[in-house]
């Protein structure tokens, strides 16, 4: 039998010469609070992860101006509503829950506001003002000039303390 013959091979395609990267420029080193804590966006201070009350008060402690006295102010408002709650913080944000049930609150600095996460807040009544992805969580966002009223945050903290947490966080 005839051998075939190879069929000619295609030239290649002349190749780009990749164009110089350019090298990031190096980061700003974060802004830190008076205590030298590191300030995250919003002012969130970066507290490392922890459970109790120690990691919780590291957290208030180095929150920014007027983000201080709204987040003492919900910490106290839980823990005189919930006297056994225990407490954490996991990614740079205080976490309030039942022993057993799991966490029902949560608070998180943004630049022009403290977000108030209730992880059980679709059950809540009145219905809370900020909706989530999540189905079931709620939010209230608490802006510097808004007045630190106890009520209705105070009612939806009983109820979200009454109800399974989420395991989930």
């Amino acid at each position: 039998m005839p051998k075939k013959k190879a069929a000619p091979r295609k030239k290649a395609a002349p190749t780009k010469k990749a164009a110089p990267t350019k090298k990031a420029a190096p980061r700003k080193p974060l802004p830190k609070n008076a205590q030298g804590v590191t300030l995250l966006s919003g002012g969130n201070p970066q507290i490392p992860k922890g459970d109790g009350r120690a990691p919780v008060q590291a957290y208030l402690d180095a929150l920014p101006d007027w983000k201080q006295a709204v987040g003492v102010h919900v910490d106290g408002l839980v823990r005189r509503l919930v006297p056994d709650v225990r407490m954490a913080v996991r990614w740079n944000t205080p976490f309030y829950g039942v022993e057993g049930e799991g966490w029902f609150l949560s608070f998180h600095c943004m630049t022009r506001y403290v977000k108030v996460a209730l992880h059980n807040g679709s059950e809540l009544e009145p219905p809370l003002p900020v909706a989530s992805k999540h189905p079931r969580v709620r939010y209230v966002h608490l802006h510097e000039d808004d007045p630190l009223e106890d009520e209705p945050l105070a009612s939806w903290i009983r109820q979200a303390a009454a109800l399974p947490g989420d395991p989930i966080f």
